[in-house]
């Protein structure tokens, strides 16, 4: 794909062949350098029926399935906009959670180690079955999808204040379980609260650097602060429901007449019945996601109340992997949109009607992981915000996790962030080499891009104290 420089982070690939619209891709130069593949995909996306605006990609963007990672894409559900599962990925709703401490870090540190023992511990990883909590039966976990985090608040894993500063509420509406499968019930039966492995989480971290103080106090941060972040998503169960709606919908595109030029682009209208069964299994999974970092949030809770006596207080809680129905201005007129966010934060701006009363006034709290060893980031949502209100999720992985294995072994990565004073509890060597750092981009430059491209704003700099690894 060739494209032309727009703007100091803007770049557009021109429409050819069967696109409906036009590329967009927010980065700089150097962030691009190895996303020839990548963009090529921002091309396949643009191909969707129903395309609104243009194929965005984020600053973190690579390759995915079908959409690149880091690609946000809108669809008009009125004039036959489709839904694809590859825009949302196999880890429905995987996102962050970002705990605050009512501690500093020099009241934590003559015990971070203990702390991390204790989380080392409780913290259920890897990517087979175990989790901090298992449903009774088919009948509970069918609750947990429906419910998500409000559920588990229900049954006593949590606190009110948990689902005022959970987007959605702490679930999403519309969830269908009736189109999820045996096989995705089973793998979701034994894995309700646990990690997961690859590039999931749970870190403690304290805030290093503060942009905008306002908005740092009225999301509970503060200098020197004390942090949770957990990223993980809905594990074995959403990879099941995206595989079973993938094989249904390369089904079902020769009824509805679409052809794509990447069959992981699968796709039916959002309004047929595939397109209703997926966005109904899809919300089941987003709600078992935030179920599944509840549960975890509470065992940090009750690790970090025993071992130091110190609080956690949700300050917010945000998918990067999910499609949305939501209402834009496109070309003047109030659309409804299927708006696919994959490998994309959503970055509502102050003022926006689905922003918590407390956060109305000061925008949405965007979650940004770093890697290990580097930094995290939290950002909020700004008023011309593009791409639909939509900015980047992470650092954007450059090497593949076998590549990453073999330029560090998992001793000696370990060793090094302990030299660091990162203390690192991971499950086995291989798991935290796949991991090392050197395997993503710099986050500073993604974050810098994603503000420079007019996407969100800097509100906090976190660092690693510790970190819990599948």
């Amino acid at each position: 794909m060739t494209y032309v420089q727009e703007g100091p982070y803007r770049f557009r690939l021109e429409q050819q062949g069967g696109m409906r619209a036009p590329g967009v891709v927010f980065a700089s130069q150097e962030l691009l350098r190895d996303a020839e593949k990548s963009l090529e995909q921002v091309g396949n996306v643009a191909t969707l029926p129903g395309i609104v605006g243009a194929s965005y990609a984020m600053p973190d963007i690579h390759w995915g399935y079908g959409f690149p990672i880091g690609g946000v894409a809108a669809t008009d559900v009125g004039d036959g906009g489709v839904i694809s599962p590859g825009g949302v990925g196999f880890d429905i709703s995987c996102g962050v959670r970002l705990l605050a401490a009512d501690c500093d870090r020099p009241t934590l540190e003559p015990v971070l180690q203990t702390v991390m023992d204790g989380l080392g511990r409780a913290i259920p990883r890897g990517a087979g079955p175990g989790g901090v909590w298992e449903p009774s039966g088919r009948r509970e976990l069918e609750a947990v999808l429906e419910g998500g985090s409000r559920y588990a608040v229900e049954q006593g894993h949590g606190e009110e204040r948990d689902l005022r500063r959970c987007e959605d509420g702490g679930a999403v509406a519309d969830a269908d379980v009736r189109q999820v499968s045996e096989r995705a019930r089973e793998r979701g039966l034994v894995q309700v609260g646990s990690l997961g492995s690859a590039n999931h989480f749970l870190e403690v971290q304290r805030v290093t650097e503060v942009y905008d103080e306002p908005v740092a106090a009225a999301f509970g941060l503060a200098l020197d602060q004390v942090c949770v972040m957990i990223h993980c998503g809905s594990r074995g169960l959403g990879h099941q429901i995206c595989t079973d709606h993938v094989r249904a919908m390369d089904s079902a595109m020769a009824r509805y007449g679409i052809q794509v030029p990447d069959r992981q682009l699968a796709c039916t209208p959002a309004d047929s019945p595939e397109g209703r069964d997926y966005l109904g299994a899809m919300a089941a999974a987003a709600n078992y996601g935030r179920a599944n970092r509840q549960l975890l949030a509470q065992a940090a809770r009750r690790v970090f109340q025993r071992a130091a006596g110190v609080r956690l207080g949700l300050a917010y809680d945000v998918s990067h992997n999910l499609a949305k129905i939501e209402t834009h201005a496109v070309d003047g007129e109030r659309r409804r949109l299927c708006v696919h966010r994959k490998g994309a934060t959503r970055a509502f701006p102050p003022g926006h009607p689905e922003l918590p009363e407390d956060l109305r006034d000061v925008g949405q709290p965007v979650l940004i992981p770093g890697t290990m060893g580097t930094a995290s980031y939290v950002l909020t949502g700004v008023p011309e915000g593009d791409a639909f209100h939509s900015t980047c999720h992470g650092a954007g992985r450059s090497l593949s996790r076998h590549q990453a294995a073999r330029t560090i072994g998992g001793k000696q990565l370990r060793a090094r962030l302990e030299a660091d004073g990162i203390a690192v509890r991971p499950l086995s060597p291989r798991s935290l080499a796949e991991e090392t750092p050197e395997a993503y981009k710099d986050v500073a430059e993604v974050v810098e891009a994603s503000e420079g491209a007019g996407l969100c704003r800097k509100v906090a700099r976190l660092v690693p104290l510790g970190v819990v690894k599948g």
